[in-house]
């Protein structure tokens, strides 16, 4: 089965969506379930994985609702409060629906650097497991030694660093990234997106081989094995076409073996989300 593990839906609002701004025209309108399955279907792909980006529960549940509607969804990634008092009961009552595949807080937007190892946070985080629900760590790369002591924390809980961690796209790969993608890699529980690294390039000047530096570490560091393609479209476009997005990540592939293209394509998500 062949996978896009991160993309995301919406019905526009200005205040649900106050993180586009004036730069990201494109943006400001609907983009829903029967927007992508045609962009899926043109390139092979069997489905997706849905990814919040308001952190409420209504839209977890619109998330859910839609993948419901809509076969080709084949997992969410929502959001509940991980640091509310209540958050057990959330978790029994929202891991009934086994299109939850896991959770996802907006770290990246915090202005707490060390969101991710405050009590009340890691205590959210501990129960996951219980629940068979995956994580999706999305920061920046100042926030790469939290996110290491949170995983080496929970040895037993399936991670998975959206965006390669954001890097800034610029022809000079920051030692400090490098290094905690190495150490992150050496995790046998925490897995890698191969996605948004468009956004984090000049927007709509950039060529394919500026990102084989990046790719390179993050396949060195996970291997193809714990690593997995994902669009982030909409927000792809920005700087980039779906078919743009996908042939950077397939024409570097094409120095891999068929068994590794076949796991970053798809095998990998579907084992780590349970698709």
């Amino acid at each position: 089965m062949k996978i896009d593990s991160h993309q995301h839906f919406w019905r526009y609002s200005p205040s649900s969506h106050a993180w586009i701004d004036s730069t990201m025209g494109v943006l400001k309108k609907d983009f829903l379930p029967e927007d992508l399955e045609p962009l899926l279907q043109n390139h092979e792909l069997d489905g997706c994985v849905a990814v919040q980006t308001d952190q409420s529960e209504a839209e977890t549940e619109f998330l859910l609702k839609c993948a419901e509607e809509h076969p080709f969804i084949k997992g969410v990634v929502g959001w509940l409060d991980l640091c509310a008092e209540d958050i057990e009961e959330k978790l029994q009552e929202y891991s009934k629906n086994p299109l939850l595949k896991g959770l996802r807080h907006i770290v990246q937007d915090e202005p707490d650097d060390y969101f991710m190892l405050r009590p009340e946070f890691l205590r959210g985080i501990s129960l996951l497991e219980k629940y068979g629900l995956t994580y999706d760590i999305l920061i920046f790369p100042k926030h790469l030694s939290s996110a290491l002591e949170l995983v080496k924390l929970f040895p037993n809980q399936p991670f998975v660093v959206d965006h390669i961690a954001k890097p800034k796209i610029n022809g000079k790969i920051e030692p400090c990234w490098e290094h905690y993608m190495n150490q992150l890699g050496q995790q046998d529980h925490v897995y890698c997106k191969a996605s948004g690294m468009v956004t984090e390039a000049k927007w709509g000047k950039w060529s394919k081989s500026d990102f084989i530096p990046y790719l390179d570490v993050v396949f060195n560091s996970f291997g193809a094995e714990r690593i997995m393609f994902g669009s982030d479209w909409p927000v792809c476009l920005l700087s980039a076409e779906y078919k743009q997005v996908n042939c950077i990540l397939t024409q570097y592939l094409t120095k891999y073996p068929r068994e590794s293209r076949k796991q970053v394509m798809g095998l990998t998500a579907q084992k780590f989300y349970k698709l």
